[in-house]
């Protein structure tokens, strides 16, 4: 009998987010996929590539290959999945998302969403983050055009190759309202961000904060050929951005040899 093709999905917005159940829907639709969901059991969006190492984890049936993690993160979930539900043998590819809102620029390194990329890669696992932009006017937001997507790129990669090296994933965005979209190979923009919190007092006057949020404004990056994420989507494209995990400034080594000296 023919091994069926085993994708392992995570996101950061929690078991029961439309985006997730979205995914899910569409995988299952695809000849000889096995799909085995292991996602927060609450929200975590901006979470980070953080681990949970203080207190102990659990993983929660929710219906058959679909667990949530109680109170992990997206990279928590890839991680304890390759010890544990992978002990044997390593998934052929690793999804996240998808995440409702975008995941462009700097974002990157907040976003739960790409951590569980992270992970993944980490790990040797072939992977892809894969989030729509949306119109929070419009809280329920459209995936049709998310799901089409994420099917072609499983199929070009369950019948070829992943198309990067080692420690690098796919990031890829989705244009909101839009019901068809070529696809652009692009940079991660130049986000431009401020600080913006909302006070409030209870009745017994303590004072909390709510973090608010930022328009999306970007900016190309000098001195680099190409189309950024934003200009992209801002354009109607579906923007697909190569991520690598090496964050080292090699252009200011030098520089910075010179400074020590």
């Amino acid at each position: 009998m023919k091994n069926k093709y085993r994708i392992l999905v995570t996101n950061d917005d929690g078991y029961e987010a439309k985006g997730l159940l979205c995914l899910i829907e569409a995988l299952r639709e695809l000849e000889d996929v096995k799909v085995t969901v292991v996602a927060p059991a609450n929200e975590k969006s901006a979470c980070g590539h953080s681990l949970t190492l203080v207190r102990p984890l659990r993983f929660v049936s929710v219906d058959d290959d679909f667990y949530k993690l109680d109170d992990g993160t997206p990279s928590d979930c890839v991680y304890l999945s390759l010890s544990t539900i992978f002990e044997d043998k390593k998934p052929d590819l690793l999804i996240s998302g998808i995440n409702r809102g975008s995941n462009m620029g700097e974002d990157i390194t907040y976003s739960g969403t790409a951590a569980g990329a992270m992970e993944g890669v980490l790990h040797d696992v072939p992977s892809i983050a894969i989030s729509q932009v949306m119109d929070f006017t419009n809280p329920d937001g459209d995936f049709t055009l998310a799901q089409k997507t994420i099917k072609e790129l499983v199929l070009k990669i369950k019948n070829g190759t992943f198309p990067l090296p080692h420690r690098e994933f796919l990031n890829v965005n989705i244009p909101a309202d839009v019901k068809e979209a070529k696809i652009k190979v692009t940079y991660a923009g130049y986000r431009f961000y401020a600080n913006d919190s909302h006070v409030h007092r209870n009745p017994r006057g303590e004072e909390h904060y709510w973090l608010g949020l930022h328009p999306l404004n970007f900016s190309p990056r000098e001195g680099v050929d190409g189309v950024s994420d934003y200009e992209a989507i801002r354009d109607g494209f579906i923007s697909i951005t190569p991520i690598q995990l090496d964050l080292s400034a090699y252009k200011s080594m030098k520089k910075l040899e010179e400074w020590i000296d």
